[in-house]
């Protein structure tokens, strides 16, 4: 018996041994705690915590810095308002992106908790009892939600209103966005995916622009600059002027 029992231990602590010295790494994939940093992956439609954009046909083409915009869960699958109670998820409505900003969460967003000040969760929900929003995705989760009960209209409730809607649930850079400055913010500020991209975006309206010169000249010019002065001046009227004509 005595033999027995030492031929046993001789078994159990070389497992032993093994379990304690397995790496940190191996640990917590067994745990489930240890998640792996997502990549921005345009080839996959992948863009994690980003906003997206992408030209809008026939728009596009005659005003370049109008285009259709969707926001991005944290797993980098686009959400984006294209209709009436639809919210499309993972497929872009109008194409491939084109151009985006990612968005750091932890230090842009203030509805979400900073791990390095909170704790815990448990921790976090005791010091303020009323609040929902845990996540990026809680975020998102909601605004879906939201406007999958809304009526699309591309002059009062938009792709634009759906994503401004969204950041000011996050309060990105402490809320307040509205279509004019979310457009403002992905024209100026937006990196092109590729220069493919930027060449998809761009010379429709070079091609627009260059056969109406040609063909009506002035006359082309003049209908443009109204058309562009009147989407423009609604859009501006409409978010500060009259608050109640754009729907976030």
């Amino acid at each position: 018996m005595e033999n027995l029992f030492f031929e046993q231990e001789e078994l159990i602590l070389p497992i032993l041994a093994m379990e304690t010295s397995a790496s940190p790494e191996h640990n917590l994939m067994i745990d489930g705690s240890a998640s792996p940093t997502l990549q921005i992956d345009p080839r996959r439609a992948r863009f994690p915590c980003c906003i997206v954009w992408t030209p809008l046909p026939v728009i596009s083409w005659l005003i370049p810095f109008i285009g259709h915009i969707g926001i991005c869960r944290e797993d980098g699958v686009i959400l984006d308002f294209a209709g009436p109670n639809f919210v499309c998820v993972d497929n872009f409505a109008f194409g491939a992106a084109t151009r985006y900003i990612q968005i750091s969460k932890e230090k842009q967003c203030h509805s979400i908790p900073n791990p390095s000040v909170c704790q815990s969760e448990d921790q976090y929900r005791q010091d303020e009892p009323g609040r929902d929003i845990m996540t990026w995705d809680d975020a998102l989760r909601k605004g879906t939600q939201e406007f999958q009960h809304r009526s699309y209209n591309i002059l009062t409730c938009n792709c634009h209103s759906f994503v401004a809607n969204n950041l000011n649930r996050l309060g990105f850079c402490s809320g307040g966005w509205n279509v004019v400055n979310l457009a403002a913010l992905i024209f100026l500020k937006g990196k092109w995916v590729s220069t493919a991209s930027m060449v998809r975006s761009f010379l429709p309206f070079l091609i627009a622009f260059g056969l109406g010169v040609a063909f009506a000249g002035s006359t082309f010019l003049t209908y443009l600059g109204f058309f562009t002065a009147f989407l423009v001046g609604w859009f501006l009227l409409g978010t500060y002027c009259f608050k109640s004509l754009i729907h976030l």
